[in-house]
């Protein structure tokens, strides 16, 4: 996929004297230097994130409660999938944008914004990096609305993301495949329709030998087994996806058979982006909590 990023203005232009001094009182003062596009999109995310989020963040992480209508309200803003085409019901915009928002969202919590992030960038790049056009059509809009949740099925009970240490199977049947095995801590599992996941077609073959497939909630063999209880990011809902002689169509093989770790590489690389940008949306929060109290309080 290519996206072309509107070119951000010149930061600075004069000598080093001439340059903008950092402002403490605006330790985001580097976004003058975005276009109207890029600002526009990124004061409608702080105003919904401000406004409708905010209330809800400690319902969320005192209960451990998902809003699911959050992936609509989202999806009906173009924050989902926001850099994917219009014609996938996304918004068409930039990386810079991208980044923007999930700064915003992560302002206010990080666990809203790996709901968002992981449908985005783990769900819905790789279908659009590496799907047919009738799976581009028949999932990318209903992601980017937010009617349909998804998530990325990598890590598995007794390993992390090492692919070479992957147990999940899938062997050939007539019309397609069958999957078994099963993956943990997987973000969005909960409430999802959709899953990317990732199991071994041929064990000899190392890193060849993975292959991605999608999977529907309601395909035979498949099922979202406990919901995990956490102690951070608690409005983010985490748990178990279990596939045992899960019937997969051949249509649904995200992708080439063996090809598998190319699409799980371009969801990650393209992850990279929020998990640099989010996180200093907490440290802007750190400094709307701190600024005030450092001019307000009175010492000696």
């Amino acid at each position: 996929m290519s996206v072309a990023a509107t070119p951000m203005k010149s930061a600075a232009k004069g000598t080093k004297a001439d340059a903008k001094p950092f402002d403490w009182e605006d330790p985001f003062f580097l976004d003058d230097q975005l276009t109207e596009e890029e600002a526009a999109i990124r004061d409608a995310a702080r105003d919904y994130c401000q406004d409708k989020l905010m209330s809800r963040v400690l319902e969320a992480n005192r209960h451990e409660k998902f809003h699911r209508e959050i992936m609509n309200e989202m999806g009906a803003l173009g924050l989902l999938g926001s850099t994917l085409p219009e014609k996938y019901g996304c918004a068409g915009a930039n990386y810079t944008t991208y980044g923007l928002v999930a700064r915003e969202v992560e302002r206010v919590d990080s666990g809203y914004r790996s709901a968002m992030s992981v449908q985005s960038s783990l769900v819905m790049h790789p279908i659009y990096a590496y799907g047919t056009e009738e799976q581009r059509m028949k999932y990318l809009p209903k992601l980017a609305s937010g009617e349909w949740v998804g998530c990325f099925g990598l890590t598995e009970p007794d390993h992390g993301s090492d692919p070479g240490g992957m147990k999940t199977r899938a062997v050939t049947v007539p019309g397609g495949f069958k999957v078994s095995g099963s993956k943990m801590w997987i973000t969005n599992s909960p409430d999802a329709q959709v899953i990317v996941v990732y199991a071994k077609t041929d064990p000899a073959a190392g890193s060849k030998g993975m292959t991605a497939f999608l999977v529907e909630k309601g395909f035979k063999g498949f099922s979202i087994a406990q919901k995990l209880d956490k102690l951070g990011m608690r409005g983010s809902p985490t748990g178990e996806l279990v596939f045992q002689d899960c019937e997969v169509p051949e249509e649904n093989v995200l992708g080439k058979v063996g090809g598998g770790v190319n699409v799980l590489m371009s969801g990650l690389d393209y992850e990279r982006i929020v998990l640099a940008a989010g996180p200093t949306g907490i440290m802007q929060a750190c400094f709307d909590l701190v600024l005030p109290y450092l001019h307000e309080r009175k010492q000696f």
